[in-house]
């Protein structure tokens, strides 16, 4: 029986499984390989070379997220001439960047700032100057893209095909003009374009980012508290992250955006729909209803409280038994309801009311 191949990472002999890229058996033996274009649910692309790597009796740097490592493979990813490397292009990408981290920008906080201070990028390069012009804003409600800040690693016009499979957005333009665009460059709102946001989700430098927040005037990221939930708006079961202002609503807290958990996280892997992402205002929509509702004898409906509400429905629904029969009562339940709440539903249509007039909007 053959032994596991394996190679040399950092002077380090690692074993790794056939098919395995470079950055995988890093990953998987806690080396630190900075990427920017990667993400696991993509195809390598080796777009943005933040992860290159010296290979013994290779010419070049090679992508690590792209090269497949062989048995005998002799890496190294942490000497002088990677670092050089990385800074040298760190320094290039932050151009169009404000000069300081420290600066304020709207959005996440970009992955491109994070990885400068951790690495000792320069932080003087603007004085070359941008080469790629402010698009005109989109009239879609949600997102913005801020061609000054792509770095034209692909992510997001990847993500939209290879994930979504709408190809709404692509790259458009040569050499230093390359951005991102639409067919004949027309709005979101006129191309394939789901609005799931799953660009925002995957841009590491806040060049794609969300309207919503910064038209509200939200605090910066690191100020906002993440909550895991399940979305609501159907029965899926999505996990996604409230980012709450502890300040908001005065002290009570205001959720100003939602963003997806980690790719790992069951059931949706990270991404989320158009409802999932953007449809949360309706949490402090001054129509919300906030107390249950029963019509009086004014014909009118006034708040009371959830005993009285349950009993009049409960009311309502015996005396059309008692005066039409069973087959009178038909009840329907939501797809936005848990699997559990869906099971009662149909418990109390066919054990209580004895009927099988039953639906749910998703039929299942």
């Amino acid at each position: 029986m053959s032994s596991s191949p394996s190679m040399t990472l950092n002077g380090k002999v690692v074993n790794f499984t056939p098919g395995d890229t470079i950055l995988n058996v890093a990953q998987s033996n806690a080396v630190d390989i900075p990427t920017l274009c990667h993400d696991d649910r993509l195809d390598p692309a080796g777009a943005c070379r933040m992860c290159l790597v010296e290979i013994d009796g290779w010419r070049r740097l090679a992508p690590s997220c792209a090269t497949p490592a062989t048995d005998g493979m002799v890496v190294q990813s942490e000497n002088n001439r990677v670092q050089r490397h990385q800074k040298a292009l760190l320094g290039l990408y932050l151009t169009d960047h404000p000069k300081e981290p420290s600066d304020p920008e709207p959005g996440p906080r970009s992955d491109i700032y994070r990885m400068a201070e951790e690495i000792g990028a320069p932080q003087d390069w603007s004085r070359m100057g941008s080469v790629r012009a402010k698009r005109d804003g989109d009239r879609n409600p949600f997102i913005q893209f801020r061609s000054e800040l792509c770095i034209q690693c692909a992510q997001c016009t990847r993500y939209c095909e290879e994930i979504e499979g709408v190809s709404a957005i692509t790259l458009t333009g040569r050499g230093a003009h390359t951005t991102i665009s639409t067919v004949d460059q027309v709005s979101l709102l006129d191309s394939t374009c789901e609005l799931c946001g799953g660009c925002i989700d995957v841009c590491p430098t806040g060049a794609m980012v969300e309207k919503i927040p910064r038209t509200t005037g939200a605090r910066p990221d690191h100020e906002l508290e993440k909550v895991r939930t399940t979305c609501n708006y159907c029965g899926v079961g999505c996990q996604m992250d409230l980012n709450v202002d502890p300040s908001g609503n005065e002290g009570r807290g205001k959720v100003v955006k939602v963003t997806s958990p980690s790719t790992d996280t069951l059931p949706n892997y990270g991404n989320l729909c158009v409802k999932g992402r953007f449809a949360y205002e309706f949490l402090d929509h001054p129509d919300r209803l906030t107390e249950p509702l029963v019509r009086g004898e004014d014909g009118k409906l006034h708040e009371t409280t959830w005993e009285v509400a349950l009993s009049r429905a409960a009311q309502g629904l015996l005396s059309v038994k008692e005066k039409r029969g069973n087959d009178a009562i038909a009840l329907i339940s939501s797809s936005r309801c848990t699997v559990e709440e869906n099971y009662l539903m149909q418990k109390t249509a066919r054990a209580i009311f004895k009927t099988n007039n039953i639906h749910q909007c998703a039929a299942t």
